[in-house]
């Protein structure tokens, strides 16, 4: 039997194709040697095999490891800068003289030396470790110098309580220091070898309870002994560096000494010689240095003396007292750093920064000239024809009669105002029952008086009257706002049309046009703008990555001398406050429009109004302003917000010199005593003069007569010409009806108007208007150091911190 053929006319269906989803091999099989076409790119993309990619993995992994490696032998080396080690007592029991004591002991081979009495500072170099730390201490209480601190210090050693490891000071000091961003921690605990034997145990596993709840995978140390000290100073040394983003792209000093030389012209400006080891990225002459607290300042010259705490110093044999040996191997440093000084560079004014910060604006850009006869006869004629009104009158009419004759729409008016009087009548009727009713409840009620004591005239002595009425309006605003969103009374004395005169109404707030160079203030004329600003800052970054910069190298000790700086740095250094300096990258002089994206802190309950002089401290910047809240949407209009909510992050925005995020952002508020509170934290999101900030402003009124799909509301405007005026604008209600103004009736604002669906008796018709807001020019950036924050009023259950 012979098998079937299929034939000529079989049916072929087309093969299936893989597609993209095929592998290499079956691309190249099918290829069947055919070249691709040239593609011309910047990068040739080369594809690895299996062995190669485990090969160059393999390789990063080993290059990530020795820079960490190198990093680390790098610090505290005697080629690099000292490790900066920043004590912070967390509570008031905590001697902080004892544990300083205890890091400077010299039988373990460890070399003090000098110290500074005013602040507790001093330099401790070990040769067996071949490690060098310089040691600062700082108060919780004192809030302005930790977060400085913080921000330059390589390590934080905090100092536990053994029983309670801190109180609510030092928990509100790490609050801020957590939003500020930390470096390298330790914990250390002192004062458990005082405890009794039984009780140690059970302490040690109650301050874990505790520590867990802010350090959770973070074990503490013991800091009763030398040898536990010896323990912790290895730890310090060994411990793997964590890195804060905005000081790792800049170069920033800490000031181990300042002289000041005043300048001919005036003795409140001069020169200052700012000593220091160099950190952070190479420092270069020509560019600006910030003074944290007191502005931005133009260097001079850059010198580059002995180092005087050499980690192997010449020690003079013949001296039997190891610590003579020591005091003359400083003043011998000292020495040889003034007769070897040596000017590393010079400022080259074509190339050195400009401290412009503000654009000049010329006040006749954008004016027109004068217009001409020929333009003024020309307009005249265009405003007759446009004046000019179409009427049907009867035939035979001439044109001066034709003027007395009215619209149909003119009949209406009397009918109107008929009607207006007849509901104000009843109105007035309304109310005077209403006051009758008010009075007959006064005769029932009776009054009653209460007996006061001493200790309330006590208290009212140390009251501020006016400062409670304040803080009790502002609680009604917040409450009225929350209540109530946007919504304001219409004003019976000020026509509407006039007091929302810059507001207009739009379609819909989410997708209708709004253009930001639209009616820009005058301040926009002295501000600088990026065309791209995320390019630049991704150029920038870029640079400071590949390119090499002249100047002074990390860790070198140098000499700066700053020019035109005031007194007062020098006064607050002397003082005991730390002297902090940080360079500059290109454009962070300039003003412009800075948006930061803040959430409320949850300790603070008062409420905080839009346009309030609040203390920023913004990356290593601190600055007075007043800023604008609004919401954080990735819309391209932002609506503004009263008050800073408690529930939700806003952005905060203010004018104030540039700054390449990332970069923290804390915000205080400074009370009438003096003291500062944290307000909100969070970070900088971009440098965006176009940021659109709209401010809603709602008016209500109030169905009076309902019919199918028409009422007549009241209460929203008390002329009819504002109801003209606004006759455009959308309408709603707070139940999701639409509609819009028909036509006004009579003189005192009552209106028709047609809706979508049939209103309620109960329901509210709101008008929605809308103006663009921007900020206040109040920079500031000179802050003064506040009074000590454990005297203040932002916790009844702060205990009072001796300071010295």
């Amino acid at each position: 039997m012979a098998a079937h053929r299929s034939g000529p006319l079989k049916q072929h269906n087309k093969a299936h194709k893989g597609g993209r989803h095929r592998g290499r091999g079956s691309t190249q099989r099918d290829g069947k040697g055919h070249v691709g076409l040239k593609v011309l790119c910047k990068k040739v993309r080369k594809e690895l095999s299996r062995v190669d990619q485990r090969h160059r993995a393999s390789q990063l992994r080993k290059q990530k490891k020795e820079a960490v490696l190198a990093e680390k032998r790098q610090l505290g080396s005697k080629d690099g800068a000292p490790h900066q080690v920043l004590v912070v007592p967390l509570h008031n029991r905590i001697s902080l003289l004892e544990a300083l004591r205890l890091l400077q002991d010299r039988d373990t081979g460890i070399v003090h030396l000098q110290e500074w009495e005013s602040t507790h500072c001093f330099m401790l170099l070990c040769p067996r470790l071949k490690h060098r730390w310089f040691f600062t201490s700082a108060k919780p209480g004192d809030l302005h110098t930790v977060l400085d601190m913080a921000k330059v210090a390589d390590t934080i050693l905090f100092l536990l309580d053994p029983l309670e490891g801190w109180d609510s000071t030092g928990d509100y000091c790490l609050s801020c220091l957590f939003a500020q961003g930390l470096p390298t921690y330790t914990l250390a605990v002192q004062g458990v070898s005082g405890l009794p034997p039984k009780k140690q145990l059970d302490s040690r596993k109650k301050l874990s309870k505790v520590v867990e709840k802010r350090f959770p995978d973070d074990k503490f140390f013991l800091l009763n002994t030398q040898q536990e000290a010896g323990m912790l100073l290895r730890q310090l040394a060994n411990q793997k560096q964590r890195h804060l983003a905005f000081r790792d792209r800049r170069a920033y000093l800490f000031a181990y000494a300042a002289d000041f030389v005043p300048s001919e012209e005036s003795n409140w400006l001069g020169t200052l010689k700012i000593s220091g080891y160099v950190r952070g990225q190479t420092l270069n002459v020509n560019s600006l240095l910030h003074i944290v607290g007191h502005g931005d300042f133009q260097m001079k010259q850059i010198d580059a003396p002995v180092d005087p705490f050499p980690l192997n110093p010449r020690v003079i044999k013949s001296q039997k007292d190891p610590g003579m040996a020591v005091e003359i191997c400083a003043t011998e440093a000292v020495a040889d750093m003034e007769e070897d000084l040596k000017v590393l560079m010079k400022a080259d004014p074509s190339r050195q920064e400009s401290l412009q910060t503000e654009v000049i604006p010329d006040p006749m850009d954008g004016e027109q000239t004068w217009p001409t006869e020929d333009e003024l006869s020309e307009a005249k004629d265009l405003l007759k024809e446009s004046s000019k009104v179409v009427k049907k009158v009867p035939k035979g009419t001439s044109s001066y009669q034709a003027e007395w004759i009215l619209d149909e729409g003119g009949e209406s008016c009397g009918e109107g105002d008929d009607y207006d009087d007849i509901e104000h009548e009843n109105f007035m009727e309304e109310e005077s029952q209403d006051e009758s009713s008010e009075e007959e409840e006064e005769e029932v009620c009776e009054t009653m008086t209460i007996g006061e004591s001493v200790h309330d005239d006590l208290y009212d002595e140390k009251m501020d009257e006016e400062a409670e009425e304040k803080m009790l309006e502002k609680y009604k605003q917040e409450r009225l706002e929350e209540m109530f969103p946007d919504e304001m009374d219409t004003p019976r004395d000020v026509a509407a049309r006039i007091r929302f005169q810059k507001y207009r109404g739009l379609k819909s707030f989410r997708t209708s046009p709004w253009d930001p160079k639209e009616n820009l203030p005058r301040d926009y004329a002295r501000i600088f703008q990026f065309q791209n600003f995320t390019n630049t800052r991704r150029r920038v970054f870029k640079e400071i990555e590949e390119k090499e910069v002249e100047g002074a190298e990390v860790g070198w000790y140098v000499t700066l001398h700053v020019s035109e700086v005031p007194v007062s740095v020098v006064g607050d250094f002397r003082r005991g406050a730390p002297l902090i300096a940080f360079s500059l990258l290109p454009h962070e002089q300039k003003m412009s429009v800075l948006n930061m994206v803040v959430s409320r802190n949850p300790g603070n309950t008062e409420p905080v109004k839009a346009k309030e002089e609040l203390i920023f401290h913004c990356g290593f910047r601190r600055f007075r302003a007043s800023p604008l809240f609004s919401q954080h949407t990735a819309a391209d209009k932002h609506k503004f917000q009263r008050f800073l909510t408690a529930d939700e992050a806003v952005v905060a925005t203010v004018y104030a010199p540039i700054t390449f995020p990332p970069a923290s952002v804390l915000l205080f508020k400074q009370k009438s005593n003096g003291m500062h509170s944290l307000i909100a934290t969070g970070h900088l999101l971009s440098v965006d003069p176009d940021r659109i900030v709209i401010k809603r402003v709602v008016l209500s009124g109030h169905p009076f007569r309902i019919f199918t799909k028409m009422a007549v509301v009241r209460y929203m405007f008390f002329s009819r010409e504002d109801v003209l005026w606004f006759k455009p604008v959308e309408l709603r209600t707070k139940w999701g009806r639409r509609g819009h103004i028909k036509e006004p009736l009579g003189t005192h604002g009552h209106m028709k108007c047609t809706f979508d669906g049939k209103l309620k008796s109960q329901d509210t018709v709101l008008m929605n208007l809308y103006k663009r807001v921007f900020p206040k020019w109040t920079y500031d950036p000179y802050v003064p150091d506040p009074v000590p924050w454990v005297k203040s009023e932002i916790s009844s259950t702060t205990p009072e911190v001796d300071m010295e």
